[in-house]
C-alpha cells in the first residue's frame, strides 16, 4: 500500500512541474512584501549560509545539447519568496521564515525527537512523543489523540503560505535501513502565484517507519492545500488538511534486562529477537480540517508622496507652445503679455492635467473565520494477554475494537481598527465573538457488547479583544484574551500576550527582550472527562484548571547568546496516570515486566504545581569550528505528578567550510542527554503518554548520553544529509520511555532539491 501512496505522491510533483512550466515567470509579489532572494528561494536567519545563483547561465550560440536548441539564450528564472503564517482565531498575517528548508543542519529535521532532541519517544518514525521540556509543551492539533503525533503533522499556525516569483518545487526524500527495519519518508511541497496578490499550493508527506523492535511499525499520510488572495480591499486564505496516522503498538519489551544487563541471558539477541508485550495491536488516525478566514478591509485613497526626482518636470516654453498653430505663434512672439498670459494658462492646464498616484489606507475590517475539524480514532487489538490490561469492561479481551470520533466547528466574526491609518494610530484594536460546536461519539454498551453509539453535543459562545503594535523599530507587542458568556463551559476565559524590545548597545549591537505570559481558566479536555473502552472507561466530573506563566527571553546576536527563564503555577492540574498492579506468576521469583497488568485512570491533583524553568543557548566559533549548547534547568513543585528531568542537555561540535567555494559543508557530531526521572509510560490503549503511579512500581530512566555523526552538505539548489545515528549503542539504560529501547546504531541519509519553473 505504501508504494502505491509514495507512487501518487511522485505523480502529482510531476503534474505539478507541468502545470508551472505553463504560468506566467514574471516577477509578482505584493507591495509591501520583501522577497528573499538567494540561492535556495527561502528566507533563513543566516543569509551567509547560501550561495547566491541568478538562474541558469547562457548556452554558447556555437554549441548544440541533445534534444534542445542552443542558439538561443535560456531565459533567467526569478528566485525569490515571501512566506508568512496567520494566526488561526482572527487570521491575522504574520511574516514568518521557511525554517523546514533551511540549510543549516538540514539531517535534523527529519528527527522524530526533535531539532535539539528535546522529545522522548519510542524509537521508530513517527512514534508518538513528548517534550522533556515542559514550557516547550503545546496543545496546537486540535484533536486529543493527534496530539502525541505532533511529528508527521502540520498544525495551522505553523503552516507556511508562500507568493512567489516563479512556481516553486520543492521534492525531499529521506531513508534508513532496509526492508525489514528501516524508514522512509517522501515529502513535497508546491506553491505558484495566480497573480501578484493570489496563489495556490500544497504539501504532501508521507512517513512509514517499519521499526527495528517487533510490532512497531508506523505510518502517516498528511496532505495540505492551500490558497489565498490578498487584495487592498479583501483578503482570503483557505487551508485544508488531510491526513492518515497507523502506529503498531507493542507495549514494550518483555524485559528491560534484554538492553542493560544483556549478560544475564544466555544468548545474544538482536532487536528483533527481543520479545514484546504486545504483538497484533493497533492504533489508527483519520483526521480533516477546512479553514477559511476572510476579512474585508475599510479606508481611503491617499496621494502618495514622491521626492523631488520622481516628481514630473514641468516642459519648457517651446514645448508648452508647440501643438499652437504657426500663425497664433507669430501673434504671441509680438505681443509680450499675451504670450505671458497664453503661457500662464498653459501651465495650469499641464498642472490640472497630471493625476497624482494614490494608494489604498485601510482603516477598518471586518473580519469571519470559519474551522471545521473532523476526527476518527480506532484502536485494534488481537491476542492480546489476558493480564495485559487490568480491567475489562465489555468484550472479548483477544478481539479489541474501540473506536470513537469528534466533529468541532468555530465560527468567529471580528471587527477591527488597524495600526497606523495615521500617524497617532500606535496600535490595532479587534473585538471578536465566536461560537464553537462540540460533537462526540462514544460506544454504549448493553449485556456485555456494544448497543451504539452516544453523541454528547457542547456549544460555548465567547466574546474577546485584542490590541497589537506590530509595527516601529524598537517595540512590538500583541496581548488578546476571550471569555466563555454562555455554554457548557460557561466561566472560562484566558488572556495571553507577549511583547519584544530592542535595547541598543553602542552603535552596532542590540540586545532583544522578549516577554511571553498567560493567565487560562479551561476547562480539561472532552477524553479527560468522558471516555469509554474495553480497558478503560470514565465519565468524570472535573474542575477547571487554571494555569498562569510569565517567561522572559534576554538574546544577544552577535555574542550568539540567548537565556530563557519561565514560570508556570497550575491548580487543579488534570492528567492520565497509569497503575501497574504485580500479579502472581508460575515462578515466584520471576520480575519479569509480564507479571504486571496496566490500568490507565484520569487524576486531578489537589494542590498547585509549579514549575520553574531556565534554558541558556550558547554557541561559539572560531574559525570552521563550531561549537553549539542548550542547556535547560527545571523544577517541579510535585515530581509524583508532573514529573521532568532537572537537566535536559544538547551540544553540537562540528566543522563549517566549502569545498571549491560553491559546496558548503557540515561535519560533525551533536549529542542529547537528560538526568535520571521517572518518565511518563506509555498507554498503548489510548496511544498516550500517564504518569506512572507512585504508590505502584516505577522505572527510572535517563543519565544516558546519545551521540549522532553526520555530514550536511548543500550546492545551489540541492540539500543532502548523511548520519549515524546513536553511534555510542552499548550496554546502559538506554531508554527513551520506560520499556522502549533507544534503536540501536542506524545510518540515515537524506536529499531535498528546489525546482523554480
Amino acid at each position: 500500500m505504501h508504494k502505491i501512496l509514495l507512487a501518487a505522491i511522485m505523480m502529482a510533483c510531476c503534474m505539478a512541474e507541468a502545470v508551472a512550466q505553463n504560468l506566467p515567470t514574471r516577477r509578482v509579489g505584493m507591495d509591501n512584501q520583501q522577497f528573499s532572494t538567494n540561492g535556495d528561494g527561502y528566507g533563513t536567519p543566516d543569509h551567509t549560509d547560501f550561495d547566491n545563483e541568478s538562474g541558469d547561465k547562457t548556452v554558447g550560440s556555437n554549441r548544440m545539447i541533445w534534444g534542445r536548441d542552443t542558439t538561443k539564450q535560456d531565459k533567467k528564472v526569478p528566485i525569490g519568496i515571501f512566506q508568512w503564517t496567520i494566526d488561526p482565531r482572527l487570521g491575522t498575517v504574520i511574516p514568518a521564515e521557511n525554517t523546514d528548508t533551511v540549510v543549516k543542519h538540514y539531517g535534523n529535521f527529519h528527527n522524530t525527537d526533535g531539532y535539539n532532541g528535546e522529545y522522548s519517544y519510542l524509537g521508530n518514525l513517527a512514534a508518538p512523543r513528548l517534550s522533556r521540556i515542559y514550557i516547550n509543551r503545546t496543545e496546537d492539533l486540535p484533536f486529543f489523540f493527534l496530539q502525541p503525533l505532533s511529528y508527521g503533522l502540520t498544525t495551522l499556525q505553523d503552516f507556511r503560505f508562500s507568493n512567489t516569483l516563479s512556481p516553486l518545487t520543492n521534492l525531499t526524500y529521506h531513508s534508513c535501513g532496509n526492508r525489514q527495519t528501516g524508514e522512509d519518508r517522501v515529502r513535497a511541497y508546491f506553491a505558484s502565484n495566480i497573480n501578484k496578490v493570489s496563489g495556490i499550493g500544497f504539501l504532501v508527506d508521507y512517513l512509514y517507519g517499519r521499526g527495528y523492535y517487533n510490532s512497531s511499525q508506523n505510518s502517516v499520510f498528511n496532505s495540505n492545500l492551500f490558497g489565498y488572495y490578498r487584495g487592498e480591499r479583501y483578503e482570503m486564505h483557505l487551508w485544508t488538511d488531510f491526513g492518515h496516522q497507523k502506529n503498531a503498538e507493542n507495549g514494550g519489551i518483555e524485559d528491560d534486562k534484554y538492553i542493560y544487563d544483556p549478560q544475564s541471558f544466555p544468548q545474544k539477541y538482536g532487536s528483533k529477537d527481543i520479545p514484546t508485550m504486545l504483538n497484533d495491536t493497533y492504533n489508527r488516525n483519520d483526521f480533516q480540517t477546512y479553514y477559511l478566514t476572510h476579512r474585508y478591509n475599510l479606508g481611503y485613497q491617499k496621494d502618495v508622496e514622491l521626492p523631488d526626482s520622481l516628481k514630473p518636470q514641468m516642459p519648457s516654453d517651446q514645448e508648452l507652445l508647440k501643438p499652437l498653430t504657426d500663425s497664433l505663434k507669430l501673434v504671441l512672439a509680438n505681443d509680450t503679455l499675451q504670450r505671458n498670459l497664453v503661457l500662464d494658462s498653459l501651465r495650469t492646464k499641464w498642472t490640472n492635467s497630471q493625476v497624482m498616484p494614490t494608494e489604498f489606507v485601510p482603516v477598518s475590517s471586518i473580519i469571519h473565520t470559519l474551522e471545521v475539524n473532523r476526527m476518527n480514532h480506532r484502536h485494534y487489538g488481537y491476542d492480546t494477554p489476558e493480564t495485559y490490561f487490568t480491567n475489562h469492561y465489555y468484550g472479548d479481551i483477544n478481539r479489541i475494537k474501540d473506536r470513537t470520533q469528534a466533529l468541532t466547528v468555530r465560527n468567529t466574526v471580528g471587527l477591527s481598527m488597524l495600526e497606523g491609518f495615521k500617524k497617532w494610530v500606535k496600535m490595532g484594536i479587534t473585538a471578536f465573538a465566536s461560537h464553537e460546536f462540540e460533537r462526540y461519539s462514544l460506544p454504549t454498551v448493553q449485556a456485555d457488547t456494544i448497543s451504539g453509539m452516544k453523541d454528547y453535543t457542547e456549544n460555548k459562545f465567547s466574546v474577546g479583544g485584542e490590541i497589537s503594535k506590530a509595527y516601529g523599530q524598537w517595540l512590538h507587542y500583541r496581548a488578546n484574551g476571550q471569555i466563555v458568556l454562555a455554554g457548557d463551559d460557561i466561566g472560562e476565559f484566558e488572556a495571553e500576550g507577549n511583547a519584544d524590545l530592542g535595547i541598543p548597545l553602542g552603535k552596532r549591537d542590540t540586545v532583544q527582550l522578549e516577554a511571553r505570559a498567560f493567565i487560562r481558566n479551561t476547562m480539561p479536555d472532552f477524553y479527560l472527562r468522558h471516555y469509554h473502552s474495553q480497558s478503560a472507561w470514565w465519565d468524570r466530573e472535573l474542575d477547571m484548571e487554571k494555569r498562569m506563566r510569565i517567561e522572559g527571553t534576554l538574546s544577544n546576536k552577535r555574542s550568539k547568546t540567548s537565556l530563557t527563564v519561565g514560570f508556570e503555577n497550575i491548580a487543579k492540574y488534570a492528567y492520565l496516570g497509569i497503575e501497574k498492579t504485580l500479579l502472581p506468576k508460575g515462578d515466584a521469583n520471576s520480575t519479569q515486566s509480564t507479571e504486571y497488568s496496566h490500568a490507565v485512570k484520569v487524576h486531578q491533583a489537589g494542590k498547585n504545581i509549579q514549575v520553574f524553568s531556565a534554558t541558556l543557548k550558547q554557541d561559539f566559533r572560531l574559525g570552521p569550528l563550531n561549537w553549539e549548547n542548550d542547556l535547560t534547568f527545571q523544577t517541579t513543585s510535585s515530581a509524583d505528578v508532573l514529573p521532568l528531568p532537572k537537566f535536559n542537555a544538547y551540544t553540537n561540535l562540528y566543522l563549517l567550510f566549502r569545498i571549491a567555494r560553491v559546496l558548503r559543508v557540515e561535519l560533525g557530531a551533536d549529542m542529547r542527554y537528560f538526568t535520571k526521572y521517572y518518565a511518563p509510560d506509555y498507554a498503548p490503549d489510548l496511544g498516550q503518554f500517564a504518569v506512572q503511579d507512585s504508590q505502584k512500581p516505577r522505572v527510572e530512566i535517563g543519565n544516558y548520553p546519545i551521540i549522532n555523526a553526520y555530514a550536511n552538505l548543500h550546492l545551489k539548489h540541492c540539500r543532502i544529509y548523511f548520519k549515524v545515528n546513536h553511534v555510542n549503542a552499548g550496554t546502559g539504560h538506554m531508554f527513551l520511555a520506560p520499556h522502549y529501547p533507544i534503536n540501536p546504531m542506524t545510518i540515515h541519509w537524506g536529499v531535498s532539491w528546489n525546482f523554480f519553473n
